[in-house]
């Protein structure tokens, strides 16, 4: 068995000889847009002919109605598109697709589980793009094992991706995961790939993230986001209504963050409610925010700052099913457990980052000025940041603190006094935003 050479159309004796590498056409390899622009912009412009994509998620996250729109994109351009469906009939795929509008003619399926059956398509119809839906569901007759095996997966998406590059033709994989969200089957199987997309997203919430985990044909900073709803995934533009719309500032317990998704900032709203605690010892439910980073902000409360939660049951949320890891969100995080705890509201037009180290201190993180600039965008007035930052955009009042107690205490600053920085609050506007319609997912 040959190895995988990893690269769009790198097989054959031809393209092992060696040449000078400064008369490699580099325009040779050019993305094919998928005309979705979100899709586009985490793959930075498109899809590379030959080349192939795996692309996994939660089952309900919206993999197969995304690829779908993929699919009638690209045949709607003029391109070739073929779905192997293994899970659904064609009646199945007919029926779903029908909601997501006209289906271009040159969009074809073939509903078959058995490997050599989609291969011969894919040879005879010669298919600019084709999605194979999902690639635990296929199998190889003369590979021993079920379906989603070790070896069946492995055999598999070695054939196709051997097709996708002999044949120059776009191949998509869809995969599964496991209960604890990763990647069913082996890990190897992200190795045989050029590119890996994880959609996520709270099944219960509308809203999607396409990022990139690998892509050898760019970088993987870029985030795509969706609202997943009864006509498809729709890209979203502006998310800051969809993750705030809802929120109720006057109510002890939340905090708004900052946080960047790829290059793109999202503000998110962070939870925290505190009750009496159970027998048996208090508990941490949390939902979008790292447990592990929960206690060592919980600890840093207690000893930095003279704030005790001691023994009572704490909630902790991301609210709008976004994920809220990264380091940023420590003190918005300790805002909204401090405001917990003492019953008492932050300001409405206040937002916060900075990572939290154990001595209670603040320390700087990357994007500020972006994360100040959506923060305007979306009406907030005020900014606790770690000090030493940039200064904010006009009409936010930039707050630098250098510790966790210190960040607590000018977050109870009221409205209208004057701040740490000296400067009033006159003039502040509470951030409003139109409520969302619902959607289906």
């Amino acid at each position: 068995m040959e190895p995988h050479l990893g690269g769009a159309g790198r097989t054959g004796a031809a393209e092992a000889r060696p040449v000078p590498l400064a008369s490699v056409d580099p325009t040779a390899g050019r993305p094919h847009p998928t005309g979705i622009g979100e899709v586009d912009r985490v793959l930075g412009g498109g899809l590379l002919a030959g080349s192939v994509t795996l692309v996994f998620g939660e089952p309900g996250v919206g993999k197969s109605t995304l690829l779908l729109q993929v699919l009638a994109a690209a045949a709607g351009g003029g391109r070739t598109a073929l779905l192997v469906s293994a899970e659904e009939s064609a009646v199945q795929v007919r029926s779903r697709a029908g909601r997501l509008g006209p289906l271009p003619g040159s969009l074809l399926v073939s509903a078959t589980s058995d490997l050599a059956a989609a291969d011969d398509a894919v040879g005879s119809l010669g298919p600019d793009l084709v999605v194979v839906d999902s690639i635990q569901t296929v199998a190889d007759p003369a590979v021993a094992g079920p379906a989603g095996s070790l070896a069946q997966v492995r055999a598999c998406a070695d054939r196709l991706t051997r097709r996708a590059k002999e044949q120059g033709t776009t191949v998509v994989l869809v995969g599964q995961v496991t209960k604890d969200g990763d990647l069913a089957g082996p890990r190897a199987l992200e190795h045989l790939v050029d590119t890996v997309l994880a959609i996520e997203g709270d099944r219960h919430h509308s809203l999607r993230l396409l990022r990139a985990v690998k892509h050898r044909f760019g970088a993987t900073g870029e985030v795509g986001l969706f609202e997943l709803g009864d006509l498809g995934m729709r890209a979203v533009d502006d998310p800051g209504p969809l993750l705030l719309g809802d929120r109720r500032a006057e109510v002890a317990g939340s905090a708004v963050a900052p946080l960047l998704q790829g290059s793109r900032p999202l503000l998110v709203e962070l939870q925290a409610l505190a009750a009496s605690g159970a027998p048996g010892g208090p508990r941490r439910n949390t939902q979008g925010v790292d447990p592990r980073r929960l206690a060592m902000v919980l600890a840093v409360l207690e000893c930095r700052a003279g704030v005790a939660l001691g023994p009572v049951e704490l909630f902790v949320s991301a609210a709008g099913g976004i994920r809220a890891v990264e380091p940023a969100a420590d003190l918005p995080l300790a805002l909204a457990l401090a405001s917990a705890a003492d019953g008492t509201a932050l300001p409405e037009d206040l937002v916060s980052f900075g990572e939290i180290g154990l001595a209670g201190e603040v320390r700087s993180v990357p994007g500020a000025p972006r994360r100040l600039a959506e923060a305007a965008r979306l009406g907030f007035t005020r900014a606790l940041v770690p000090a030493g930052g940039p200064p904010g955009p006009p009409g936010v009042r930039v707050v630098p603190v250098r510790t966790v107690a210190e960040a607590v205490r000018a977050a109870r600053v009221p409205t209208g006094a004057d701040g740490p920085d000296g400067a009033g609050g006159a003039g502040r506007r509470a951030p409003q935003f139109p409520a969302q319609p619902a959607h289906v997912g």
